[in-house]
């Protein structure tokens, strides 16, 4: 989601919520810690240089239970970091602490946002030689569709 979007929806918005991929929702006394610009610049497996550069979220909870952080307070902070770090309009990966810090991609739906799962990926393919994936099938699956799609005389054989 681009920040944009994230802005435009918060607007619209009376609390935040944000759920884990598991369905968990981030305890509603979450602090939005850091709200910043990160550059990635990286050559992949098969040299080509690449170039990221996204706006990042850090969630973290303490045991300050009656801290809630309302929308309007979030878009001034965001509207702050446009200002003072020169933020642009790039997707959110948000930084939430589990077992270690854990990055999410975000999507919306109704009214919360929901933490999405990355997943790493060769970016090269065709030069690292990585095959396609085939498809698994099992050979007694075969053998039974065999038996149930040829009947004598059809010319399956």
């Amino acid at each position: 989601m681009k920040l944009s979007v994230f802005k435009a929806l918060l607007k619209e918005m009376e609390t935040i919520r944000f759920q884990l991929p598991n369905g968990q929702l981030v305890p509603a006394h979450f602090h939005v810690t850091e709200v910043g610009s990160v550059s990635k610049n990286f050559i992949d497996c098969g040299g080509t240089i690449r170039h990221e550069k996204m706006v990042n979220f850090q969630l973290w909870e303490a045991n300050d239970y009656d801290h809630r952080l309302h929308p309007e307070k979030l878009i001034s902070i965001i509207e702050l970091s446009e200002n003072k770090l020169g933020l642009t309009d790039e997707e959110i990966e948000v930084e939430y602490q589990g077992e270690t810090i854990g990055k999410y991609g975000l999507e919306v739906e109704g009214n919360k946002f929901l933490l999405t799962s990355l997943t790493t990926d060769c970016l090269a393919k065709d030069k690292c030689g990585i095959p396609a994936e085939k498809i698994k099938v099992s050979l007694s699956s075969l053998l039974s569709q065999k038996k149930s799609s040829c009947t004598p005389g059809s010319g399956c054989c």
